[in-house]
């Protein structure tokens, strides 16, 4: 083999709710692509994110929250969703905070081990550290886990320790071709896309009332000459939710759709008219059925 025989994989970023995931990976691609939010499990479907330098393609794969599902059917869903993916991936990224190592972590890397697939360790928030030699003991207890064969500190949100992380993930990349073009960064569709940034605006703007309890669906997506013509639907499980998404006068709606039109068009690069209403629909977070039709399959 040459040298510059291509270098291409999958590479899993997982981790405990709300840890970072998907900062990460917009860092890494240094484009917006994934949601984010202070709320954990915003994140509720992988998303491929194709990070291409030269010879060298990661494909990462961002991950739900893994965390204990409890009885609710969505909750199964994201933890499925996350560990399914574990045994079809070159590499794992595990992505903890430095400070810190709870029941929940432990869980995660006890599925990192039983995949047997190669793991390193990205330690984040380093940036919040004014000693860093604070770092060590928490080196030192993830070493003796012999789970990782790399450790690296990192801040996903500033961006800290992102080039030796991305180094040490391509060093690690199996010889083959490269599986999607130089220019192409996620296999989602537009639409995907879409849903998701409106999501993350009533994330932000109403995560303390219904942080969990509101999916999107995209009901219409046409192109013209004169920009692109959306119509979304916002589900909730219950009138009270509706009233709160609206808000006073439409208000509250009305900001999200201003949030959501103004980051939908930097994706697009055209002109967007955004329309939104919200529906309810019982139970959609514990009801298969009704999970399966709104996209989550």
């Amino acid at each position: 083999m040459t040298t510059d025989t291509p270098r291409c994989g999958y590479v899993a970023l997982v981790g405990r709710p709300n840890v970072g995931k998907s900062t990460l990976m917009n860092h890494l691609l240094k484009q917006k692509l994934a949601i984010t939010s202070r709320k954990p499990q915003t994140t509720r479907r992988t998303m491929l994110g194709v990070d291409t330098e030269d010879r060298y393609q990661a494909i990462y794969v961002d991950t739900p929250g893994i965390h204990d599902p409890g009885e609710r059917e969505m909750n199964r869903y994201m933890v499925k969703e996350a560990t399914s993916i574990l045994s079809d991936v070159d590499l794992v990224v595990m992505l903890l905070e430095h400070n810190r190592w709870t029941a929940e972590d432990e869980v995660v890397a006890s599925y990192v081990r039983a995949s047997g697939v190669p793991a390193i360790a990205a330690m984040n928030k380093v940036d919040q550290l004014q000693d860093k030699t604070q770092l060590l003991p928490a080196i030192q207890r993830l070493v003796e886990l012999n789970t990782f064969s790399e450790i690296v500190p990192v801040s996903a949100l500033k961006g800290d320790g992102l080039g030796a992380l991305r180094e040490e993930i391509f060093k690690r990349l199996p010889e083959h071709p490269h599986v999607f073009p130089p220019d192409q960064i996620t296999d989602r569709p537009e639409r995907y896309l879409v849903a998701e940034i409106i999501r993350e605006k009533l994330m932000r703007r109403l995560g303390d009332e219904i942080p969990h309890r509101a999916a999107v669906v995209v009901e219409a997506f046409h192109q013209g000459d004169g920009g692109v013509d959306i119509s979304a639907d916002i589900y909730v499980e219950r009138s009270g939710q509706k009233r709160i998404v609206i808000g006073k006068g439409g208000e509250k709606l009305k900001q999200i759709g201003e949030e959501a039109r103004h980051d939908i068009e930097e994706l697009l690069d055209q002109r967007v008219m955004l329309r939104l209403w919200v529906k309810v629909q019982s139970g959609w977070t514990n009801n298969p059925a009704t999970l399966k039709r709104l996209g989550y399959d």
